[in-house]
C-alpha cells in the first residue's frame, strides 16, 4: 500500500467556520507509515459528492480516509452514504450501542433514538471503537484496498487513527520509507534562498524533494525522500541537507519544529548570556516569545513596553532632543533605547525595537512598515533598518523575527 487520499465532509469547512486540521494530521500519520498522499479533497454534507468521491477515489488509491459526517443530526449522512456505496445495511452494533449509553448516562443525558442511532454501522465493517465519543469509527479492509471512515471531531479522530489506523497499516506495509527534514531559514526573501541555493539537480541528486515553504517567519526548507530503507532515507536526507548548509547555513537557525525564540534561548544558555528587552510597535511580543521558552528565566531579565515618548524617557532615560530631533522611529533613538535597557537591567545584550506598525501613521520619509532594531552588548550597539510593509499583526511578527534573528547572529559572531 503506497498511495492515499484523504476525504474530509462538511459544509463547515467548505465556508470556512472549521479549518480542516484532521487532513492535516492523517496526512503526518500516513506519511510517518510510508504512504504518500496524493490527494485531499473537502466535500459539503451533499450526498451526490460524498458518493461520487467515494467510487473515484476506491477506484485509484490503495487508502482512503474519510472523516466527517458521523455525528446524530439530520445533517450527518456520511454513514447512510458509506452503507449505499458497499450495498449494505445499517445494522445495531450491541458494542457501540453501549458505550453510548454508558458515555451519556455519565453526564446525566437522557439517551434518546437519535443517539442510540449512532450504533448503526455498516454490515460487514470492522467496528473501531470510539471510547472517546460516541460515533464509531468503520473500517472496510480487503486486499486490494483499505477504506476507514472517522469522526470528524479533531481528539476523536486523531485517537481512532492513532490506536487503530496507524498499527493495520503498518502490519500490511507500504513497501517505502517516507521521510522528511525541515530547515527553517530567516532573514532570506524566498526569491534570495533560491538563487543562493544553485541548481537543485546538484542538491538533490534526483533522490529527493525540496519543497521552499514562506511564512512572515522566514522560509522553511522541506526535504522529502522516499527510500527501500531508513537507513537509505537517512543518508539521502544527511547529504541534501550538507549541501544545503554549506550555501545557506548563515540563514538557518534550525533544523526540525524548532522556532527561532528556542534556539536563541540554547544559545544565550550556551554562552551564559542574559537579555532585557525593549519595545515599542511591538507591544512586547519579542518579551513574549522569548518567555514561551521553559527556562528562559536563566537568561531572561526583563521587557520594557515604552510605547509612548514619555515612556521611552523614563523607563529607558531616552533623551528628550532625540526624539525632538529624529523621531521616535529612528536609528536614533533605537539605539538609545537598547543602550537604556541594557543599562538599567545589567544585562549582557540589551535589545530594541521602534516602527511604524500602520496602517496609519506613515509619511513619505517614514513609510509604514519602517522598523529599525538595535542590539547593545559589550562590543558596541549595532542598528538594523527594515521596511516590513504588511498589516499590523504580520508586522509585528516578521520584526520579532528579525529582532530574535539579530540576537542569534551577534551570539554566534555573525552581526
Amino acid at each position: 500500500m503506497k498511495t492515499a487520499a484523504i476525504l474530509t465532509i462538511g459544509d463547515e469547512i467548505l465556508i470556512g467556520q472549521v479549518t480542516n486540521t484532521n487532513a492535516a494530521f492523517i496526512g503526518q500519520k500516513l506519511s510517518e507509515v510510508g504512504i504518500e498522499v496524493v490527494r485531499t479533497l473537502v466535500v459539503g454534507d451533499n450526498e451526490a459528492e460524498i458518493m461520487h468521491a467515494f467510487r473515484e477515489y476506491e477506484k485509484e488509491f490503495d487508502v482512503v480516509l474519510v472523516t466527517g459526517g458521523l455525528g446524530p443530526t439530520h445533517d450527518d449522512i456520511t454513514k447512510k452514504v458509506v452503507a449505499d456505496f458497499f450495498n449494505v445495511r445499517l445494522v445495531t452494533d450491541d458494542s457501540v450501542l453501549a458505550n453510548v449509553r454508558d458515555r451519556l448516562s455519565k453526564r446525566n443525558i437522557a439517551v434518546r433514538k437519535v443517539n442510540e442511532d449512532q450504533a448503526l454501522v455498516p454490515e460487514g465493517c470492522t467496528v473501531l471503537m470510539n471510547h472517546w465519543g460516541t460515533a464509531p469509527g468503520m473500517l472496510f479492509e480487503r486486499e486490494e484496498g483499505f477504506f476507514a471512515v472517522m469522526p470528524g471531531v479533531p481528539h476523536e479522530m486523531q485517537n481512532i487513527m492513532t490506536e487503530y489506523i496507524v498499527p493495520r497499516l503498518k502490519q500490511k506495509g507500504a513497501g517505502q520509507v517516507i521521510k522528511h527534514r525541515v530547515l527553517k531559514t530567516t532573514g532570506i526573501a524566498e526569491s534570495s534562498l533560491f538563487e543562493l541555493l544553485g541548481d537543485m539537480d546538484s542538491i538533490l541528486g534526483g533522490k529527493a524533494k525540496l519543497a521552499f515553504l514562506p511564512s512572515q517567519f522566514g522560509v522553511r526548507l522541506r526535504i522529502t525522500v522516499k527510500a527501500g530503507t531508513e537507513t537509505e532515507a537517512d543518508s539521502v536526507i544527511a547529504d541534501v541537507e550538507s549541501k544545503i548548509r554549506s550555501r545557506a547555513e548563515k540563514y538557518i537557525y534550525s533544523g526540525g519544529e524548532v522556532d527561532i525564540e528556542e534556539t536563541v534561548g540554547r544559545l544565550l544558555k550556551q554562552k551564559n548570556l542574559t537579555i532585557a528587552v525593549a519595545e515599542s510597535c511591538t507591544g512586547g511580543l519579542i518579551s513574549h516569545r522569548l518567555t514561551n521558552v521553559s527556562g528562559s528565566s536563566a537568561y531572561y531579565n526583563r521587557g520594557v513596553v515604552s510605547y509612548s515618548n514619555e515612556a521611552k524617557m523614563e523607563l529607558l532615560g531616552v533623551p528628550a532632543d532625540l526624539l525632538d530631533h529624529f523621531g521616535a522611529v529612528s536609528e536614533e533613538v533605537a539605539r538609545s533605547m537598547a543602550e537604556g535597557i541594557r543599562r538599567i537591567s545589567k544585562t549582557d545584550i540589551g535589545v530594541a525595537v521602534t516602527g511604524i506598525a500602520g496602517p496609519t501613521g506613515g509619511t513619505p520619509e517614514k513609510p509604514v512598515g519602517l522598523v529599525f532594531i538595535a542590539l547593545s552588548d559589550s562590543g558596541g550597539t549595532i542598528v538594523r533598518k527594515h521596511i516590513f510593509p504588511d498589516e499590523r499583526l504580520r508586522f509585528k511578527d516578521r520584526t520579532s523575527q528579525a529582532a530574535l534573528e539579530l540576537v542569534r547572529r551577534r551570539v554566534l559572531g555573525l552581526a
